[in-house]
């Protein structure tokens, strides 16, 4: 990917997206080929598909507690301040209480810390409130706008139509196309056979 720029995955279900997500982010190894960048571990924000995050904390405390790991000298009043940006409820409540989508939110607001340069985003939207969805294109918009980017993994061809430079559609662990949003949905409407907005 390049500065400034917002790259969509696209494909079926098992056709690589998580994987490679995970493999971008370091948490898994590649098979084969390497994963080159000029970021230390503190440049890149993931947020995996599944919320990782400690059930028996609060929303607050969980940001407190990863801020703490990423070594920002203001742990405290970076997890507020992201709580408040995304709308996370600021009372004793565990992650585990949390509803769906909160949980989601927490997971985005993890991936937010430090601000990033690049942001790995699996499936972020999937369980956001039409609110939400637009405040992560925002947030997403924003950081495409100071020289950032971000790749994010969608099964919504329309969000990667609106939200995209760039689009990747991966089938069975491959790259079939690479092109603008208009080309990725001919593409995946030829593959799949369906014209449906989603892969």
């Amino acid at each position: 990917m390049h500065a400034g720029e917002i790259l969509a995955l696209v494909g079926p279900n098992g056709a690589g997206k998580s994987t490679l997500l995970s493999i971008l982010a370091g948490a898994l190894p590649p098979t084969a080929g390497t994963v080159a960048t000029d970021l230390g571990p503190s440049g890149v924000g993931w947020a995996p598909q599944r919320p990782a995050q400690y059930g028996h904390l609060t929303a607050v405390e969980n940001l407190e507690l990863f801020a703490r790991l990423a070594g920002l000298a203001d742990a405290r009043s970076a997890a507020r301040e992201l709580a408040a940006q995304l709308g996370l409820p600021a009372t004793r409540q565990r992650a585990s209480h949390l509803s769906v989508g909160n949980q989601q939110r927490l997971n985005i607001a993890i991936a937010l810390l430090g601000d990033p340069l690049v942001l790995l985003l699996d499936e972020p939207t999937a369980s956001l409130d039409p609110s939400s969805r637009r405040r992560l294109w925002e947030i997403l918009t924003d950081l495409r706008s100071s020289g950032g980017g971000a790749v994010v993994a969608t099964h919504v061809l329309d969000e990667a139509e609106h939200l995209a430079d760039r689009v990747v559609v991966l089938l069975d662990g491959r790259v079939v196309h690479e092109g603008t949003p208009a080309e990725a949905v001919r593409a995946m409407e030829r593959f799949s056979g369906a014209g449906d907005g989603a892969a």
